[in-house]
């Protein structure tokens, strides 16, 4: 599996989390790396790199429901998209042998909320 960090305990909610898995369904089922700290209402752009597949779901955006600490549902539809995965970091490149893969995540970006709720806009981790 691909080595990839994100902040924890970021100063400011939401945050920018990577992506473990987005299941083929409608809604999707999308698992983060971490726990996310999201709530339901938040709406995400999902950023996916070649290398992870999908690429039907690269740069769409949705709304979420929360499922639990590191899942959510989000309103894309999946079922013809290609799988996603993470790639392998073992991959070399046969000419100068650096892993291919090194640091390529696919990542969930908060960029927007339901205004029925503007909550997760002012959640403020650290005290």
């Amino acid at each position: 599996m691909s080595t990839c960090y994100c902040e924890i305990r970021p100063d400011f909610q939401p945050a920018t989390r990577v992506i473990a898995t987005i299941s083929i369904s409608y809604p999707a089922i999308v698992t983060t790396t971490v726990d996310h700290l999201y709530v339901t209402g938040t709406i995400v752009r999902l950023e996916i790199p070649e290398a992870c597949g999908m690429q039907q779901a690269n740069n769409l955006t949705g709304t979420i429901t929360v499922a639990g600490a590191n899942s959510f549902t989000i309103d894309i539809d999946t079922r013809e998209f290609d799988p996603f995965f993470v790639p392998p970091d073992v991959n070399t490149d046969p000419i100068n042998g650096v892993p291919l893969y090194v640091n390529t995540c696919a990542l969930v970006i908060p960029i927007g909320e339901s205004n029925d709720i503007l909550t997760a806009a002012v959640q403020n981790v650290l005290p």
